[in-house]
């Protein structure tokens, strides 16, 4: 559930307490419509997650293949989850990256800057897509971007 911002924690009872005065204060109750989502999600789980997971591999496979093809361009394949960090050679300012790639290429990767020091000179790309044709273009449009 891409941007739906919910999940459980899972502690020793011990920590009960403890977690539920830091909780308590730091957090508030997901909207009903998500927490509805998330129940279906639960139930209906074995009959989508598979193909969840198959699609999610296939698109970060096909992000990290391009990237990996375009000179100057690192890339960390991940092992797990929806997104890939690269960096481009001579590029160490991620936040001016992604803005000269959102202004000018329509291209919307985060900063990693934005994750920490150890971020920085990294950029952000979600690969969770419905139509990996997507990936595509986008990728076409950060080559554009790097032949400039």
């Amino acid at each position: 559930m891409t941007g739906w911002r919910l999940g459980w924690l899972v502690l020793p009872r011990g920590h009960l307490d403890a977690a539920g005065k830091l909780l308590e204060f730091n957090s508030s109750c997901a909207p009903v419509f998500v927490q509805r989502g998330g129940q279906a999600a639960l139930a209906l789980a074995d009959s989508f997650v598979p193909g969840l997971v198959a699609r999610m591999q296939a698109c970060r496979d096909r992000l990290v293949a391009g990237l990996q093809r375009l000179p100057g361009v690192t890339v960390a394949s991940p092992p797990g989850g929806m997104y890939a960090f690269f960096r481009v050679e001579g590029e160490d300012d991620s936040l001016a990256l992604a803005k000269r790639l959102v202004a000018g290429h329509g291209l919307g990767l985060a900063p990693g800057a934005a994750f920490g020091p150890e971020g920085e000179g990294w950029l952000r790309w979600c690969f969770a897509s419905r139509d990996p044709q997507r990936l595509d273009l986008g990728l076409a449009r950060l080559a554009q971007a790097l032949r400039l």
